[in-house]
């Protein structure tokens, strides 16, 4: 394996068509449209920009460039998105004094104290159950624990300064993400009326790949795609605002947030990893097999499952917004979001994307 880390980007793409979605006290989203997007595709998207805007309750702008490529066999769409890092302090200084709702409350008072979190991880060099061991241990020092990478859009949110960006040329301009949509599906431009049946709900899928935009990402999926190989811990300073509340048994009993690769039920708590409310994907390569940057598959959990079937439509779940609003963004009061199925449970850091099923993949 090369010495580099794997961080997937976009082939450059050129120029512009530029859109905006005006709001009040909430996100406006400037749309950039690669050329050659098409007007229906322009239109859809923007609906469902106006989806997140609907819901959040933050005054920042989001630049999104937007378009159609080739991707890959099972995927329908993939979000790159630009990041910057901070302190692990600056970050939980800044969701501190965004704290709004009940779960920032919960979830400020439980982040761990101090300059370096408690994180355990497996694989790397440092592994001190040997090199590239996938038994756990826990790290605390370094700058993979001090360090947080935080999607410019979610850093907007948070009040912090991000550095600029524009994925190698993938950007029209400056932006905070990229998303491309699979030109080999037929898509359901209008779910209002349902989803067509053998189309895909490109609304809903727009909304999921902006979802990512806006920080529902796991910095697990670098660890998961570059292990083993030879890297030490403090090279993987990819630990992400949504991993602040990634849990298991195990690292509930080390008092650590569990950054593992592997398939190991990971779960989604605000209280110290003391209550699930839901799961995570565990990454593509040693996990189960879905990016670590979404709710577990086939659960029904939320927009941001990982997959997708023709004819479903995809809608925004009470966990979706649970998961942005303790990642830094503020919920619109009394917004009424789809509520998450009764089940007995009480998801550049390269490209997250939506799979389809039959079911295929969403980035």
């Amino acid at each position: 394996m090369s010495a580099l880390l794997r961080l997937t980007t976009r082939a450059a793409i050129a120029v512009v068509a530029l859109g905006a979605v005006p709001a009040s006290a909430s996100p406006v989203f400037n749309l950039s449209f690669i050329p050659g997007t098409s007007p229906a595709a322009q239109t859809a998207f923007t609906q469902a920009a106006a989806a997140w805007s609907a819901v959040l309750a933050d005054s920042v702008t989001i630049d999104l460039t937007v378009g159609t490529d080739t991707l890959g066999a099972s995927i329908l769409a993939q979000a790159g998105s630009v990041a910057t890092n901070y302190s692990y302090t600056a970050v939980r200084t800044a969701l501190g004094l965004d704290s709004t709702s009940a779960d920032d409350a919960t979830a400020v008072a439980n982040l761990q104290a101090g300059a370096n979190l408690r994180v355990l991880m497996n694989y790397t060099l440092s592994n001190t159950n040997g090199a590239n061991s996938p038994l756990g241990y826990v790290d605390s020092t370094g700058a993979n624990t001090a360090t947080i990478r935080v999607n410019n859009a979610n850093a907007k949110a948070l009040g912090l300064t991000p550095t600029l960006g524009n994925l190698g040329g993938d950007c029209i301009g400056n932006c905070d993400a990229y998303i491309a949509f699979s030109n080999s599906f037929a898509f359901d431009m209008d779910p209002s009326d349902g989803v067509t049946p053998g189309f895909y709900d490109f609304v809903g899928i727009a909304v999921h790949e902006i979802g990512h935009a806006l920080g529902f990402v796991s910095g697990v999926d670098v660890l998961d795609t570059n292990s083993p190989g030879p890297f030490t811990d403090d090279q993987f300073t990819f630990i992400s605002p949504l991993d602040l509340f990634r849990c298991t048994a195990a690292s509930a009993a080390q008092g650590a947030i569990d950054w593992r690769a592997g398939a190991d039920t990971k779960f989604f708590s605000l209280d110290s990893c003391g209550t699930t409310l839901t799961t995570f994907s565990t990454g593509t390569d040693l996990g189960d097999g879905r990016q670590a940057s979404h709710w577990k598959d086939n659960l029904g959990i939320g927009i941001m499952d990982p997959t997708t079937a023709p004819g479903e439509t995809l809608a925004i779940t009470e966990l979706d917004l649970r998961a942005m609003d303790v990642m830094g963004w503020n919920r619109v009061q009394n917004n009424t979001a789809t509520p998450e199925p009764a089940t007995a449970l009480t998801f550049v850091f390269g490209l997250a994307g939506l799979a389809m099923a039959r079911r295929r993949k969403l980035g």
